[in-house]
């Protein structure tokens, strides 16, 4: 009987990650993705030497 309970235990522990694995996101992140570029492209002739 606690064999039975074992295996049990075991396939549902399974099943659980498995549907974890394969139903929808549940995390509400930002997505952000790429950002563009708001700076200025480096220019040696402005460039300090200090």
């Amino acid at each position: 009987m606690e064999s039975r309970q074992n295996l049990a235990g075991m396939l549902q522990y399974l099943w659980d990650g498995v549907k974890r694995i394969f139903t929808a996101r549940d995390d509400n992140y930002p997505e952000t993705g790429v950002q563009p570029f708001e700076g200025e492209p480096f220019d040696e002739q402005k460039q300090h030497n200090w």
